[in-house]
């Protein structure tokens, strides 16, 4: 398939990458800021801050306008405002008329370079974050994808979970050290902190902005180097974020809890990064065809629609830029199926690195995502937006069409090798949270078995305990 979508084009201010795309269909246009620095910048002592920041920047008011009367301004102006965070950066993204642009971006710039973390904002966000660790353990679906990640990633941003100590509000000077306490920093969201964190993340070395929609470059120019005139230089490089040390002692992992539902993930290292390869192609392909394609897909059909053990389930097979990911299987059973889940499971993973997938199921794995490609590029802020993406991961300006190209030339036996390489069933973590009691015999044969606890430490079953016991 050839397609040749719209470029936006790049242009530099002040040293600032700046993509632009135009796009006279409708009197809007969206302006995108894109920040690199995050969570896996700093150490985990910010990391409750660092989580914090895009709310406060977006809730918290700024130096001279409090919060409700940013809101009014916004809704003054019918302006579309969003603002997040990831663990490698943030981003805010304004949708405006063409005819208030300029007011417009006088906000966003007040909001981005001077917020005023209004107090009561940063209790409302504490007192959501409290609340949403104390519930945590409430949702066996997501209690398990963090202690997995704990699990395989370690001291890690990927494996970090924070708890209500990392977020509480603390007397100054208390249960910290001195130079946090003499730094006004003793409490994890202190303004101190905040402020800080936000002098190292939002400065122009940092930055990447997108301009979308019924503004031409002539126009916006003069307007982007007004916005990006007032962004100071950064007082110091981000710290280079830590590659992690995955676990690859296998081993199986319980965690008991009373639910009908036992959530199962056995999953290991991916060994393949998001580059320009041809095991990073056939990876594409081969975990659609695994699991990740939906109801044609060997997981699922063997899962579900064979052997009826669960409503869903997927592989997972992924691929960060700057390490390796990780490659596997995720359904949820009832207690006792959950062993023949875990066998079956590794019988599906075992006959896909024993031969080729058919050419039926590459073909229809390379429609499916050439076909969903093209959605991607459905408007001018789709486009700039993924352009903006590529380049903060530090992807080729090219990425886009290289993908769409590279995963047209992956073949059955390609696959084949791939998945030899790098699925390795035997050597895979697995995890289950669900009520142990009512497990069936032979989790044994896939490892040492553990009972872990939800602050991420675990110990080995008593020789010959039930477990359930």
């Amino acid at each position: 398939m050839d397609f040749a979508p719209p470029r936006a084009r790049e242009h530099e201010i002040l040293e600032v990458p700046v993509y632009h795309l135009h796009d006279p269909s409708l009197p809007l246009v969206d302006i995108f800021v894109q920040v690199r620095g995050g969570v896996s910048h700093f150490p985990r002592e910010d990391g409750p801050a660092l989580t914090a920041l895009s709310s406060l920047i977006r809730n918290g008011g700024t130096r001279t306008l409090p919060p409700d009367s940013v809101d009014a301004r916004l809704d003054l102006l019918a302006l579309q405002l969003s603002v997040g965070s990831g663990g490698g950066g943030a981003f805010a993204a304004l949708n405006s008329l063409t005819g208030t642009l300029d007011p417009a971006l006088e906000l966003l710039q007040e909001m981005l370079l001077r917020p005023g973390f209004d107090p009561e904002a940063i209790e409302v966000w504490r007192g959501q974050e409290l609340e949403r660790i104390r519930r945590r353990e409430d949702d066996p679906g997501s209690l398990a994808y963090g202690e997995f990640n704990r699990l395989m990633f370690g001291d890690h941003p990927v494996g970090w979970v924070f708890t209500e100590a990392d977020v509480a509000a603390s007397p100054e000077g208390q249960e910290t050290g001195r130079a946090e306490a003499s730094s006004g920093e003793a409490d994890p969201l202190a303004r101190a902190r905040l402020e800080r964190l936000h002098g190292r993340i939002y400065c122009r070395e940092n930055l990447i902005v997108g301009v979308a929609g019924d503004l031409s470059w002539e126009d916006a120019e003069p307007l982007m180097e007004a916005f990006l005139r007032e962004w100071p230089p950064c007082p110091e490089p981000l710290a280079t974020p830590p590659t992690p040390e995955l676990r690859r002692a296998g081993g199986v992992f319980i965690l008991p809890r009373e639910v009908d539902q036992t959530t199962v993930i056995l999953a290991g290292p991916g060994g393949l990064r998001q580059e320009d390869s041809p095991e990073f192609f056939a990876s594409r392909i081969a975990d659609f065809i695994l699991g990740s394609g939906g109801f044609t897909s060997r997981v699922f059909s063997r899962v579900r629609t064979e052997r009826g053990i669960a409503y869903g389930a997927s592989s997972l097979w992924t691929t960060p830029v700057r390490y390796e990911g990780l490659v596997g299987v995720v359904t949820a059973t009832r207690p006792e199926r959950a062993v023949e889940a875990v066998e079956l499971i590794h019988e599906i993973l075992e006959d896909f690195r024993s031969a080729p997938p058919r050419d039926d199921e590459v073909a229809l794995a390379l429609e499916q995502i050439v076909n969903g490609y093209v959605f991607a590029f459905e408007s001018a802020s789709q486009i700039v937006g993924r352009r903006m993406g590529d380049r903060a991961q530090g992807l080729a300006d090219e990425w886009l069409e290289r993908y769409l190209e590279g995963i047209q030339t992956v073949t059955p036996e390609r696959i084949l090798e791939v998945s030899r390489r790098y699925i390795q069933p035997g050597e895979m973590t697995l995890l289950l949270v669900g009520d142990a009691a009512r497990f069936g015999p032979g989790l044994e044969a896939f490892g040492p078995v553990y009972r872990l606890f939800t602050d991420g430490s675990y110990e080995p079953w008593e020789a010959g305990e039930d477990p359930g016991s």
